[in-house]
């Protein structure tokens, strides 16, 4: 009589064959990307660049579903709840795969584990804005304006626990000068915050404050990456302005639900480092302000598991948490 152990184990030895043509077929369907946040957002726009490239190279339509929400965590367990067949993934983000794991207590799922890369898309550096008309030119001048006048030092966010949250946490860390975060429900009234003088300054990613700035209304001072950005070289960074270690950028990628095939993800993966490194694909991020930073799946999950490193003590720091 066949024991159970053999029935189960000739079972799924039938069954390889039927997986093995359903990875070499794939894809056969529309492949779905969700979104962890609104359309016209960062991680919309960056897919959108790509959109007919993928289309072309898969040879099936790409759908994005927007399902924006607590730093994109809503959407991102919409993804690690779906099933693993090739066909749901989920553009992630420093918000979801940096800060997020230490940020929320109460996780149903791990990102990391629950929620492993496809490819690193881009970075884009975040840049330390003031007012137009603010007297402060320098990065140097605004930290000693904070040490003089710690009752002003406020700064603005586009939530509890984002990235524009931390970074300035992280500026306060760094030169030892006590800031005060205000948080707003999103980019937009955080930048408009700054403009109006209701906070002395803000650190945000490039896109959100750029026309404001070449329309004089805000002020760049410096952006956050160890280095100048390529797409803004007149910029100093942080560090050259004596703010030591300081190296941030947001980050976005291509996140997929633990258990799709391999050859899947290696696949997908290969075709999204394979357009980031089209020239013309590569401009249209560069005049978004976004630099391509092509990482395949293993060498971005092991970049994810640095990012919650380095920001877990920076989330403890700020007292920030989310049940």
């Amino acid at each position: 009589m066949l024991r159970r152990r053999d029935m189960v184990l000739g079972a799924g030895l039938l069954a390889m064959p039927g997986l093995a043509r359903a990875q070499a077929s794939w894809p056969e369907k529309p492949i779905r990307f969700v979104i962890g946040g609104s359309a016209g957002g960062v991680s919309d726009i960056l897919l959108r660049i790509m959109e007919n490239r993928l289309r072309e190279r898969l040879g099936q339509p790409i759908v994005l579903d927007p399902r924006p929400g607590a730093g994109g965590m809503v959407g991102a367990e919409i993804v690690a709840r779906a099933p693993a067949d090739g066909y749901n993934f989920y553009i992630n983000h420093i918000a979801s795969h940096g800060i997020g794991p230490t940020l929320y207590k109460r996780l149903s799922f791990d990102p990391l584990k629950d929620l492993p890369g496809v490819a690193r898309l881009a970075a884009m550096p975040n840049v330390l804005i003031v007012k137009g008309d603010s007297p402060h030119r320098t990065v140097k001048d605004l930290v000693a304006f904070i040490r003089a006048n710690p009752e002003k030092a406020t700064f603005s966010s586009a939530g509890t626990g984002t990235s524009s949250h931390l970074s300035g946490v992280l500026l306060g860390l760094r030169t030892g000068v006590e800031t005060t975060h205000v948080p707003y429900r999103g980019t937009a009234p955080s930048m408009a915050a700054v403009m109006n003088g209701e906070v002395l300054f803000a650190i945000d990613n490039a896109p959100a404050s750029r026309q404001q700035v070449l329309a004089g209304m805000l002020r760049a001072l410096a952006v956050s990456t160890a280095t100048r950005a390529a797409t803004m070289p007149e910029l100093p960074s942080l560090q050259e302005e004596g703010v030591a270690e300081f190296d941030v950028a947001s980050w976005y990628g291509i996140a997929a639900p633990a258990g799709v095939p391999r050859p899947i993800v290696d696949r997908l993966g290969r075709e999204l480092v394979s357009a980031l490194q089209d020239p013309g694909l590569a401009q249209r991020y560069r005049d978004f302000g976004a630099e391509p930073a092509p990482l395949g799946p293993a060498e971005f999950d092991a970049f994810m598991r640095s990012q919650v490193a380095t920001w877990a003590p920076v989330v403890r720091a700020s007292g920030a948490s989310v049940d």
